[in-house]
């Protein structure tokens, strides 16, 4: 794999897949979103490793989409065709991570946001730093929360805590997300990573047929109906975006004020 953003180390049964951007946001460019995909793709056919840690920077996990990346500025403005191809990269990326056969583990530092929080609910379990948060910033931008994102959402912190973390956007602090099942473990700042591994290597302990099985089976159970909840996540966005309402969040969020909405 020719790999420009992430890092991949075993260590037994144990991989760990770092991915960073040098910089204090390590937001998912569509070529960073490739690069997540070919690596969740690349644990298809191995047997020797039974968890997978997914890591960010060491301060920062993921602040989401890249709104300045130029690929995705010109997916948003290609023919209809084009932009739904290229857009489907986010829903990929998710469903991607959420079909890695072994048990994964996200160690969360920083902040996750939007994007962030659709990869991080795609793994099996989060280990989240005290200081780190969460936060959904989408409808706040006038979009939807797409990426196959709601549904995740729903299971972990049932229907009206995922529409209070989307409609509100505001942040959810560790306490607060292990409180609503939204992290199952806290960690000291700067030990996510080292209490993830943890973690993953008790289930490399375990033998790795049953807790192979037994996530397929929990996930066939939980995620049963998801793709029919979801199916128009993409087309939703498109939607989202041709609106006045999104090109005025735009504005209102790159010039640091509030917006004003009409509903148009």
């Amino acid at each position: 794999m020719n790999l420009e953003h992430i890092e991949v180390t075993k260590s037994g049964r144990v991989a760990i897949v770092k991915f960073d951007r040098r910089d204090n946001l390590n937001a998912l460019s569509l070529d960073l979103m490739r690069e997540l995909v070919e690596v969740a793709r690349s644990f298809e056919n191995d047997l020797e490793t039974t968890a997978v840690v997914l890591t960010g920077s060491p301060t920062v996990f993921c602040a989401g989409i890249d709104l300045r990346d130029a690929k995705l500025i010109e997916a948003m403005r290609a023919p209809l065709g084009e932009r739904r191809q290229l857009l489907g990269f986010g829903p990929k990326l998710c469903r991607a991570w959420e079909d890695v056969q072994q048990v994964t583990i996200a160690a969360l530092e920083g902040h996750c946001i939007g994007g962030g929080v659709s990869l991080a609910v795609s793994c099996d379990f989060r280990v989240m730093a005290h200081g780190a948060f969460f936060r959904v910033p989408e409808l706040a931008l006038g979009m939807n929360m797409s990426w196959q994102t709601l549904p995740r959402l729903v299971h972990l912190v049932g229907p009206a805590r995922a529409k209070q973390i989307v409609i509100l956007a505001e942040k959810i602090n560790s306490r607060t997300a292990l409180d609503w099942s939204l992290a199952e473990f806290l960690a000291e700042d700067g030990e996510a990573l080292a209490q993830a591994v943890d973690l993953a290597n008790k289930i490399a302990e375990m033998p790795p047929l049953p807790v192979r099985m037994t996530k397929q089976a929990v996930n066939a159970v939980t995620n049963a109906l998801d793709s029919a909840a979801s199916f128009m996540d993409t087309d939703q966005f498109i939607l989202c975006q041709m609106t006045e309402d999104h090109t005025e969040a735009l504005f209102a969020f790159f010039q640091k004020r509030k917006g004003t909405f009409k509903g148009q």
